[in-house]
């Protein structure tokens, strides 16, 4: 296995870097309500003792929240990256100052470097995994086969990781039980749809200091996180465009307001592209060729295949960094169009981007939490596949949202419950 060292022996002055990172996480942690309250349960019930916990995260200081509350809980966490530009170097060495805790994650790494630290991560052999993208599940499988006679069981952050774990299970591939946190309530209301909105279409703003207000953004995708961007973009008074391949997604766009129409035909209209698909190939070479001069392509997708890039690179006559951040493609006949953060998830891989919301990844890490706890608790009951988060889990965050917040909510009867439960009552 890889000899990747910690991050913290990496760097040159790293008592500055674990400073800065502390402050950061600080700032996270006092306004994760949900992760504080879980943190008094962690502490004195001591869930996770004896387990160790492989993550591969955007380690930043919300993710670091979640990475010190399962040390509390008296697991033992090695954590690396889940895409090369989306850690913040001062967190990560922040965590690795932790005696429980190992972290291998580095912004701006190469393929290889990338995946050494996966390796790194693996040697401490996990028995629990949570992913964000399933690269770390996929290395288990294809590469260390040993490792699943002792893993628990994983927890799968985002649609991406989701999707690429249902074809392994469709395959017959996925030999551990995972939870599919990405689409319980709890984080796909609230994360995926509020989160993706109000985090990449400030990141992009910032990015490029331009305005949406008149403008043409077009959204690929009506999934979760596409409607959170088209609504968003639209509360900025842009026109909004929305491309989609599934039917009733569409009709659900049109009949929110917003125009629908094929890539081909929004390329030649949209100033600002977001692709939140998933999927690869979303804008190509013939949308390109009718795009406007100017326009701007963004990413909020896990992967940097939505946007093809290498076709872009072939039609380009050359290209240049025009701001931090930003990437001009000139093309022949003389337009420019501009490339965010390297087509990767523009909220996160952008050198100002701060991913979502503090108080949305509280909600999100509080279902990683639990559900990490499950798994060390009860984690016999499942078998191999990929398993919805039980619904007691979510409520149970919600729960601890809501007393946070000092909202009262209604509670059914015994005979409201009753009449929900009986088949018998008619008209």
């Amino acid at each position: 296995m890889s000899t990747t060292v910690p991050l913290s022996k990496q760097l040159e002055n790293v008592t500055a870097e674990q400073e800065a990172g502390r402050e950061k996480i600080d700032w996270a942690y006092e306004h994760m309500p949900i992760l504080q309250a879980l943190e008094d349960q962690f502490r004195t019930e001591q869930p996770l003792n004896g387990q160790t916990i492989g993550m591969a995260m955007h380690v930043e200081a919300k993710t670091a929240a979640l990475v010190e509350l399962l040390a509390t809980g008296g697991a033992e966490v090695a954590i690396t990256g889940c895409n090369p530009l989306s850690t913040h170097n001062d967190v990560s060495a922040a965590l690795d100052a932790n005696d429980s805790i190992t972290s291998y994650a580095k912004r701006g790494v190469g393929e290889d470097d990338y995946y050494a630290a996966i390796e790194a991560v693996l040697s401490h052999n996990p028995t629990i995994t949570v992913d964000d993208g399933m690269d770390m599940v996929y290395a288990i499988h294809e590469s260390h086969p040993e490792l699943l006679e002792t893993i628990v069981g994983g927890a799968e952050e985002t649609t991406t990781g989701v999707h690429r774990l249902r074809a392994m299970e469709t395959d017959d591939e996925l030999k551990y039980p995972v939870f599919a946190v990405n689409d319980t309530p709890m984080k796909r209301l609230f994360d995926n749809v509020h989160g993706t909105g109000e985090s990449s279409l400030p990141t992009i703003a910032m990015t490029t200091n331009l305005s949406y207000a008149g403008k043409t953004i077009v959204v690929a995708g009506y999934g979760d996180c596409g409607k959170g961007v088209a609504k968003k973009a639209k509360g900025q008074n842009a026109n909004v465009i929305v491309t989609e391949v599934e039917p009733r997604r569409a009709l659900e766009a049109h009949m929110e307001g917003y125009d629908v129409m094929p890539m081909q035909e929004a390329a030649e209209h949209g100033d600002v592209f977001i692709t939140t698909t998933g999927n690869r190939d979303v804008i190509t070479k013939e949308d390109f060729e009718v795009m406007q001069d100017g326009v701007l392509l963004a990413n909020a997708g896990h992967f940097d295949i939505e946007i093809n890039l290498d076709e872009l690179g072939e039609m380009a006559v050359h290209n240049r960094t025009v701001r931090d951040g930003v990437t001009a493609y000139e093309l022949a006949d003389g337009r420019q169009l501009n490339v965010l953060a390297s087509g990767r998830l523009v909220n996160l891989a952008s050198p100002v981007g701060l991913g979502h919301p503090v108080e949305v990844m509280d909600q999100s890490f509080g279902i990683q939490a639990v559900c990490v706890r499950e798994l060390a608790t009860h984690g016999d009951a499942y078998d191999p596949g990929v398993h919805a988060v039980p619904d007691e889990l979510d409520k149970e965050v919600a729960e601890i949202k809501l007393a946070a917040e000092g909202i009262e909510f209604d509670e059914l009867t015994d005979t409201q419950e009753e009449y929900l439960e009986s088949w018998s009552h008619g008209t």
